[in-house]
């Protein structure tokens, strides 16, 4: 993996176990400025471990992590004020109200943009004064948000960030995301289960798989170009594509690849094969299975 200078996260040969069990294996990952990443991964793949290990939160056992250059263990105060996390746990002071929490972060940080927050807590109907305890989950996660969107972060790192709202809920949290990197080009990376969310958004989506970053691909190139083509190993041998994914062998052999328009244009006329156009959930599953 060619290193850029400038990337905001850059990962290199990670790894992390729990308990003798091996999370993440020799992983590497390099994230370009300015774009959304959608992270994905079945449940249990690690996604939380490896947003938590590229932000220093957790000791890892190999490898390097770093943002903006930095050690993501060792990040210098002017680095930590680049960044924000939204947790997919609420880690909110719960026995403050929403106006003491947020007084207190801004304490914290060299830039904190009020307008932002007014407007985000008035759009989103939050309360400014009841305590935060007396929330909804929806109301926690929202808040949740704007904490982290006040600083003018130019990272952002979300980790399933809107399990707990609704659909308008999660459309005013992603029209927010696609503004932020169109007027600040923030770099986000985004974890999330819902495809739908992803596909609105991500500039690039990566899959998480044994422990591993198997693919990363522009979202559109990769939903243009992937195909799912069933024949006998045989015919498969034959093909020359563009980029193999995964092949599995089930009876008939499935190749996962993608294909130039032109190919896929003769291949189509082909009745030796099935030739299967994907959905984004289709891809998902059999990336990770």
């Amino acid at each position: 993996m060619q290193a850029q200078l400038n990337a905001p996260v850059q990962i290199q040969g990670l790894s992390k176990s729990f308990s003798g069990q091996s999370v993440l294996k020799n992983l590497d990952w390099q994230i370009a400025p300015g774009s959304i990443v959608g992270l994905l991964g079945r449940n249990g793949a690690g996604k939380s471990t490896l947003i938590e290990c590229l932000l220093g939160l957790r000791d890892i056992d190999g490898g390097t992590t770093n943002l903006y250059g930095e050690d993501a263990a060792q990040l210098s105060a002017a680095t930590k004020a680049r960044i924000a996390y939204v947790p997919q746990r609420s880690d909110l002071f719960e026995w403050l109200t929403a106006r003491q929490m947020l007084a207190y972060f801004q304490r914290l940080y060299p830039r904190w943009n009020d307008g932002k927050v007014e407007s985000l807590m008035q759009g989103w109907d939050l309360p400014f004064d009841k305590a935060i305890n007396k929330l909804s989950i929806g109301q926690k996660q929202r808040l949740s948000i704007i904490r982290a969107l006040a600083h003018e972060p130019e990272l952002l790192i979300l980790d399933e960030p809107v399990s707990s709202l609704d659909p308008a809920g999660r459309r005013d949290f992603l029209r927010e995301l696609i503004e932020r990197v169109i007027d600040k080009q923030t770099t986000i990376v985004f974890s999330t289960h819902i495809l739908s969310d992803l596909e609105r958004v991500a500039m690039d989506v990566a899959f998480l798989h044994a422990g591993q970053i198997v693919h990363q691909q522009a979202l559109d190139d990769m939903m243009d170009n992937t195909v799912r083509i069933s024949a006998s190993p045989a015919v498969l041998q034959q093909l020359q594509p563009h980029k193999v994914l995964r092949r599995f062998t089930e009876g008939d052999d499935k190749l996962l690849a993608q294909f130039r328009t032109e190919q896929l244009q003769v291949l189509q006329a082909r009745t030796d094969m099935r030739i299967d156009k994907l959905s984004l959930e289709d891809i998902f599953i059999e990336m990770t299975r």
